[in-house]
């Protein structure tokens, strides 16, 4: 396996700084992966690993206001920057035509998670038919969720860890790994929401996700794999994301698959049968590669 760093110029200036993981051989098809608010794509490596064991390439930028993309661009953690929500997604487009260019024949495939699955929802919308596949982990129905988010402050993460209170941390919402929670909080990269306009941003783009004209533009035999932890306070005990999947299902789309993991919070690729998650992940994919 080869673990490469670099820089990607976005179309408006905007500098993201991308992790790269490649398998020794040619790769059977890549993966980009959209992380979630509040924290950075070197959180994926174990998955990475697994994925490029499997043959896949893994691109994974620090997306706007976030990790070393908000260094490189000197702006606050949490701060997406002029261009706002629109950019971000923006950027997993520019990304995904830059895979094309570097080989069309294989097979692309946009995984985001919590924040990247919003992104990846809208992508999905303007370019379904750029991709082979869309994975979506720690979903849920952006419209209803933004409706409770006050449009002028900024995102509190903490605030999702109500459920759990008396908890150990103010992240215990995120998975049942507290070594991994651990890491977490440690860690001076994770752990902040997005500022005010950031937020406004995000809940401007809300309502076009659960359009069905948009969602209908969608192909049809888009391949859709959604996962996701029955605790997970950002779907209501899955009631969301099953609302995300039956939107699709209703806008005629025909090939998609669910994952709901009993007990699992957040971060399913953290949690503690992280293995039987992402051994799940690869069998799908590995209709997308045969």
């Amino acid at each position: 396996m080869q673990t490469t760093t670099s820089t990607f110029a976005a179309p408006d200036g905007t500098v993201l700084f991308v992790r790269r993981w490649a398998p020794d051989g040619t790769a059977v098809g890549s993966v980009q992966i959209a992380h979630g608010m509040g924290e950075h794509s070197a959180r994926y490596g174990r998955l990475a690993e697994a994925l490029v064991g499997a043959g896949w390439l893994v691109v994974a930028p620090d997306q706007r206001g976030h990790g070393l993309t908000a260094a490189e661009n000197h702006v606050e953690l949490g701060d997406l920057g002029p261009a706002g929500w629109e950019g971000l997604v923006g950027d997993v487009a520019s990304l995904n035509d830059a895979l094309a260019a570097e080989s069309a024949e294989r097979p692309r495939v946009v995984l985001g998670h919590s924040m990247g699955s919003f992104a990846a929802q809208q992508f999905a919308l303007d370019h379904g038919a750029d991709i082979a596949g869309l994975v979506l982990s720690g979903t849920t129905a952006v419209d209803v969720a933004a409706s409770v988010i006050d449009p002028e402050a900024g995102t509190d993460l903490t605030a999702m860890n109500a459920a759990f209170e008396p908890a150990r941390t103010d992240f215990d919402w995120l998975n049942r790994d507290e070594a991994e929670v651990d890491r977490y909080v440690a860690d001076p990269l994770c752990g902040f929401g997005l500022d005010a306009a950031s937020t406004r941003s995000l809940i401007a783009a809300a309502p076009r996700l659960a359009d069905p004209g948009a969602l209908a533009a969608i192909r049809s035999d888009l391949p859709v794999y959604v996962v996701s932890g029955s605790a997970d306070p950002l779907n209501l005990e899955l009631s969301l994301v099953d609302l995300v999947v039956q939107r699709y299902r209703d806008a005629g789309l025909v090939d998609v698959t669910t994952d709901y993991r009993q007990g699992a919070r957040h971060e399913v690729f953290n949690e503690t049968d992280r293995d039987e998650v992402t051994a799940h992940l690869l069998s799908w994919l590995g209709r997308l590669s045969a």
